[in-house]
């Protein structure tokens, strides 16, 4: 028996390690989870060691009712696995907290109360860079979290210089992205860069395409070059379309009509389409990120805003049968589940969904995925242009001999 229950801890404890975090809920009744830098809308969250900036963590959950809501915060290595550090060695003062940062909704047709917390605080403080994951439960039910959300701790040593081409070796000014970039140690000590730095790249903050894995292209000195890097070759996709249903009154951006239906509102999206132009049309957006907001509104916009049924469609009179088409954009953390994934009518001849959003402002993209792989495309509806104005973001990892965790030594981020 005790061999048992050795050999089940010990599975327990390797599948534990084994999972990659990422940020998301677990609990339907939690909304509009965001994490950021206080005061920076639409950054990435990535905040320096023992710097003035401070991780805001927010979100709603769904009802009027007394809820208890508590955190915590797991280190994580490169991959975005568990370290094998323990709470003490990355972090200062507790390791757990309660939410005391609470207020209920106001004149929403939708009821909600909101939550917030920032990090560090006068009770919990970081002692190391790297990933981390802060993961909320309730009612002190610490290994059943409600949500998590991932951010990142930088120790600034090495410096990151990066540019976006759009001649690759596969094209010349065409439909993909050729991302170059050094990295420069400046004095900071590596024994073996190659052996034990890791890179890895995002695209507008998407996981289904990131880079990891990465080798220099070559080494000279003390700068590391990734330049013609066939991994580093990205489809540009188009910009991202957009809307704003900020206030009831008036269709805003990108919205066809704003109606109630009672109990609650319906936003009814203008109708998109399946581009077939190969020219660009420059457009300014976010790169998939969003931000809650009322107009004229009398209370906070975190608790002024109501929640609305907002109704996707997409014209097309042959559906995709070699794989699924989904709505992409921070609003569901880059994610491609049932919430998004759109549904073919055939009476209409359409794809479309409905997703339950905050009143604001929201990008988002069509991205297709062929059947029996994980990486989306934005060029099977929206197109796909050199030019377009992707988000770049470089993550330089420092592992050195004999160390037991990923430092983050760098961070670039690239528009």
């Amino acid at each position: 028996m005790k061999k048992l229950l050795l050999l089940f801890s010990l599975f327990f404890f390797l599948t534990l390690s084994a999972q990659s975090y990422r940020t998301q809920i677990f609990n339907p009744a939690i909304k509009t989870l965001q994490i950021g830098l206080v005061g920076a809308t639409f950054s990435l969250p990535v905040m320096e060691l023992n710097g003035t900036d401070a991780m805001q963590v927010s979100f709603d959950e769904m009802s009027h009712e007394a809820h208890s809501y508590g955190y915590k915060v797991l280190h994580c290595n490169a991959d975005w696995t568990l370290s094998g550090l323990n709470s003490n060695e990355y972090l200062s003062g507790f390791t757990s907290a309660t939410i005391t940062d609470v207020t209920q909704s106001v004149t929403t047709t939708f009821l909600y109360t909101h939550y917030t917390f920032q990090l560090p605080n006068a009770d919990m403080g970081f002692k190391v860079s790297g990933n981390y994951v802060v993961q909320i439960y309730e009612d002190n039910q610490m290994d059943k979290p409600v949500a998590q959300a991932c951010f990142s701790i930088v120790e600034s040593h090495v410096a990151i210089s990066a540019t976006v081409r759009g001649n690759t070796d596969t094209e010349l000014s065409g439909r993909l992205q050729q991302l170059d970039f050094e990295v420069a140690l400046n004095g900071y000590a590596v024994r073996d860069a190659v052996q034990e730095l890791k890179v890895v790249v995002r695209q507008n903050n998407r996981l289904d395409n990131e880079v990891t894995d990465l080798q220099p292209t070559y080494f000279a000195g003390s700068k590391l070059s990734y330049i013609n890097n066939k991994d580093l070759i990205f489809e540009g996709g188009n910009e991202y379309h957009r809307f704003d249903f900020s206030s009831v009154y008036a269709a805003g951006e990108g919205v066809e009509e704003v109606r109630y239906s009672a109990p609650h509102y319906d936003v009814i999206l203008k109708n998109d389409r399946v581009q077939t132009s190969k020219t660009y049309s420059s457009d300014r957006d976010v790169n998939g990120k969003f931000i809650i907001n009322l107009q004229n509104a009398q209370v906070d916009d975190n608790i002024g805003a109501d929640y609305m049924l907002v109704h996707f469609n997409l014209p097309a009179k042959q559906p995709f049968f070699d794989g699924q088409v989904y709505l992409g954009g921070e609003f569901n953390y880059n994610l491609m589940n049932d919430a998004v994934r759109l549904k073919c009518d055939g009476k209409t001849e359409s794809y479309v969904q409905t997703v339950l959003l905050k009143q604001g402002g929201y990008n988002y993209q069509y991205w297709f995925v062929p059947k029996g792989e994980h990486k989306a495309s934005v060029e099977r509806v929206d197109g796909s242009y050199w030019q377009t104005g992707n988000e770049y973001a470089i993550y330089v990892y420092h592992r050195a001999w004999g160390e037991r965790y990923d430092k983050l030594v760098g961070v670039k981020v690239l528009n």
